[in-house]
C-alpha cells in the first residue's frame, strides 16, 4: 500500500525512515514545498531501502498522493523555530497553533482532492487542534492525531527506569492533549497486571507526590529536553507514526491512546481508541479518579477554546 508524507523536515524524515524500516508500505511518496529536498531525501533513502523493505521511495507533488491509504502531515513550524521551548509557558505547543493552522488551510485541500479516501495522520504541533481543523477542511472522519501515544511511551519508559523493569511490562497511558494540559492516568497504571501502588511497594520504591511530579515533568517536557540536545524532537515521533501507519494499513483494530474527534465532548483529544483501516473506529472511556476526571475536564476546556480560535 502507498503512504504519503507531506513535509520533509526533521520530523518528516524520521517518519519516512521509520516507515521504511518497519516495511509496512509498498510505496512511500514524499511531498515538500522545496521539492529538491524531497527529491534528495527520497533518493538517499531509496538506496538503503532494499536492506529492510521492498518499498519504492519517490518524491512528488500533491497529485502523486493519489491512491495513498494513509498520509502523514508533518508540514509546519516546529517548536524551536516557533518559540515553544519554555518550560514555564502554559501554552506550550499551542503557541504554534495560529501559524500552523494557516499552513494546514493551504495543504489539506489539495491532499484531500488527490487522496479522498486516505486516513490523514496529523503530526505537526499542536496535533490535536490541527486534527480538528483537518477534519473540518477534509470533510470526513478519517483523521487522526498522533495525540498522546508518544507521551504514553515516555510515561512507561520513565516508570520502567524507576522500577528497573522493561517498559514493555508496564501499562500506563497519558490522556487528553499532547501538551501541557495532558492527564497522567496513574489510577490505571499496571506492572505485569499488578496495580502500580502494589508494584512500587513490592519493588521497594518509595511512592509519593514527589515521584509523580518528577515523572510527569520528565514526560511533559521531554520534547524540550530533546530539542536542547539535538535541535528537534523527531525520532520518537517518527517511530510512533510508523507504528500508527502499520496499525491502519493492516487493519489491526488495536487499542492505543490516540487523538480523534470525540462527538460527545466536541473536541479532538486522546483516549484509548480502537484503530483500524478507517482510522479511529471507537473511543473507550476509561475509569478515572476524581483528580484525573477534574484534570480531563480542564483539558477539554482548553482544547475547546483553541478550536474556537481557528474555526
Amino acid at each position: 500500500m502507498k503512504i504519503g508524507i507531506v513535509g520533509a523536515g526533521a520530523v518528516g524524515a524520521a517518519c519516512a525512515m521509520a516507515t521504511l524500516m518497519r516495511g509496512c508500505a509498498s510505496e512511500l511518496v514524499l511531498v515538500n514545498r522545496a521539492r529538491d529536498r524531497a527529491r534528495g531525501m527520497a533518493t538517499d533513502m531509496g538506496y538503503g531501502a532494499p536492506l529492510s523493505s521492498t518499498a519504492r521511495v519517490t518524491e512528488g507533488d500533491y497529485s502523486d498522493l493519489a491512491g495513498a491509504a494513509l498520509i502523514m502531515i508533518t508540514a509546519g513550524v516546529n517548536e524551536k523555530s516557533g518559540g515553544a521551548t519554555d518550560r514555564s509557558d502554559p501554552l506550550g505547543r499551542l503557541r504554534l497553533l495560529d501559524r500552523n493552522a494557516e499552513i494546514y488551510r493551504k495543504v489539506i485541500p489539495p491532499i484531500t482532492t488527490a487522496a479522498p479516501d486516505a486516513v490523514l495522520l496529523v503530526v505537526t504541533d499542536p496535533p490535536d487542534p490541527l486534527a480538528y481543523l483537518t477534519r473540518e477542511l477534509a470533510g470526513h472522519e478519517r483523521v487522526l492525531s498522533t495525540g498522546t501515544l508518544l507521551d504514553s511511551l515516555r510515561f512507561r519508559v520513565h516508570l520502567g527506569r524507576r522500577l528497573r523493569v522493561a517498559p514493555t511490562a508496564i501499562e500506563a497511558q497519558v490522556l487528553g492533549e499532547h501538551g501541557t494540559s495532558q492527564i497522567f492516568h496513574w489510577s490505571a497504571a499496571r506492572v505485569g497486571g499488578v496495580p502500580l501502588p502494589d508494584a512500587l511497594e513490592q519493588f521497594g520504591v518509595m511512592q509519593g507526590d514527589d515521584v509523580r511530579t518528577t515523572i510527569e515533568n520528565e514526560v511533559r517536557y521531554a520534547n524540550i529536553t530533546i530539542i536542547e540536545g539535538i535541535g528537534a524532537s523527531q525520532y520518537g515521533i517518527g517511530m510512533v507514526c510508523a507504528r500508527i501507519a502499520e496499525i491502519v494499513l493492516r487493519d489491526e483494530r488495536t487499542v492505543v491512546p490516540i487523538g480523534a474527534y470525540n462527538s460527545k465532548l466536541g473536541v479532538t483529544l486522546s483516549l484509548p481508541g480502537l484503530v483500524g483501516r478507517d482510522g479511529c473506529l471507537q473511543a473507550l472511556e476509561p475509569p478515572l479518579s476524581n483528580d484525573e476526571h477534574a484534570g480531563l475536564k480542564k483539558c477539554i476546556e482548553t482544547l475547546r477554546k483553541v478550536q474556537e480560535r481557528i474555526r
